[in-house]
């Protein structure tokens, strides 16, 4: 395992000792795995800046891919102990639920979302439906549709319902973007399965059935409590997703050509952060630009353009979308670093 490799797996599976043992013992444990996933990652962030060489050509993919598969195996695992524990079958006093609680959520929000949008932008079948099945875990398998076929085709511009308008706040983009993103990828899958005359089930049955699926069998095993527990964690998981969403491409438009045409999608249509332990943790996703431009991309070669070619977030993406939850801070910060990416007139 090369080095960039080996620094994505120490970030990403790190807590998992600290969340299973906490699922068990709880008391420091719990706390432990909160603050890995809270103030360890934004001080590793401020107090160091390491340079990452990167892979040799070649040979990330591979070991990019195996990672990604440990690390989806990995979640169900998490997922099954979070809910017996949140549901109170290990004996935890609500005191440790609480940091247990956080501190799943935010691995299933920031390492497992992650994960499975890098497994759906891969050809193999293999690794595209284990992605597909993490996100059906967490009750959000149409994204595995939206953000395909619906996202990566019109990010900003209107006809893309993850793309925040200026001015509009993270509560008015969430209903918005959620119901707009699950109506807009069922429509664009119709619509390829007509002119490809496709067989077998439409994938909205499979990822409803599947959620149907997950709520059954939480429900023998751990009963209604561990049900509302899935629930939370499932919300909580999902909020994480629109949340950087719409820090990512929050008032980001694309502009209208001489011709009357949209400009093609570039660098300035992404905001971007580099911060090096929260993008070790979350995949590199924060590197957002370079995805949008090569979504096969493993993760290890996605780029970070410069403070001049793409808009950069003042704070690392985990800090942005916390600060995204207090709109009038929000706005202060962000809109007068927005102005000078907005399209100019042809």
């Amino acid at each position: 395992m090369q080095r960039p490799i080996a620094i994505f797996a120490i970030a990403t599976l790190l807590p998992v000792p600290l969340l299973l043992v906490g699922a068990g013992a709880g008391g420091l444990w719990a706390w432990m795995a909160l603050l890995y996933m809270t103030g360890l990652t934004f001080a590793l962030d401020e107090l160091a800046a390491p340079r990452l060489p990167s892979p040799p050509p070649g040979q990330a993919l591979a070991a990019a891919d195996s990672l990604s598969t440990i690390l989806a195996g990995t979640h169900f695992i998490l997922l099954l102990t979070a809910v017996f524990a949140l549901a109170g079958h290990t004996g935890l006093p609500w005191s440790a639920r609480l940091p247990l609680f956080l501190a799943f959520g935010l691995y299933f929000g920031q390492v497992s979302n992650s994960n499975a949008h890098e497994l759906i932008h891969r050809s193999d079948s293999l690794l595209f439906n284990l992605g597909r099945w993490v996100y059906i875990s967490l009750l959000f398998g149409h994204h595995t549709s939206a953000h395909r076929l619906v996202h990566h085709r019109f990010v900003a511009t209107e006809d893309d319902p993850n793309t925040a308008q200026a001015g509009e706040s993270f509560y008015a983009f969430l209903p918005r973007a959620w119901l707009g993103a699950f109506v807009a990828g069922w429509e664009m899958e119709r619509d390829m399965r007509r002119r490809n005359e496709a067989a077998g089930p439409h994938p909205y049955a499979v990822y409803l059935g599947g959620a149907v699926l997950f709520l059954l069998a939480i429900y023998i095993l751990t009963g209604w409590g561990g049900i509302l527990a899935y629930l939370l964690l499932c919300v909580y998981a999902q909020m994480q997703l629109m949340l950087s969403d719409y820090v990512q491409h929050y008032g980001l438009m694309r502009g209208e050509m001489a011709d009357g045409r949209l400009e093609p999608v570039s660098d300035r249509h992404s905001w971007n952060a580099g911060h090096w332990f929260s993008s070790a943790l979350m995949l590199n996703a924060p590197r957002h630009s370079a995805h949008h431009a090569h979504p096969a991309w493993p993760y290890p070669d996605l780029t970070l353009p410069g403070a001049d070619q793409a808009p950069r977030l003042p704070y690392s993406l985990p800090v942005m979308a916390t600060l995204a939850l207090w709109p009038r801070r929000w706005f202060a910060v962000m809109d007068r670093r927005l102005a000078p990416w907005l399209p100019q007139e042809p």
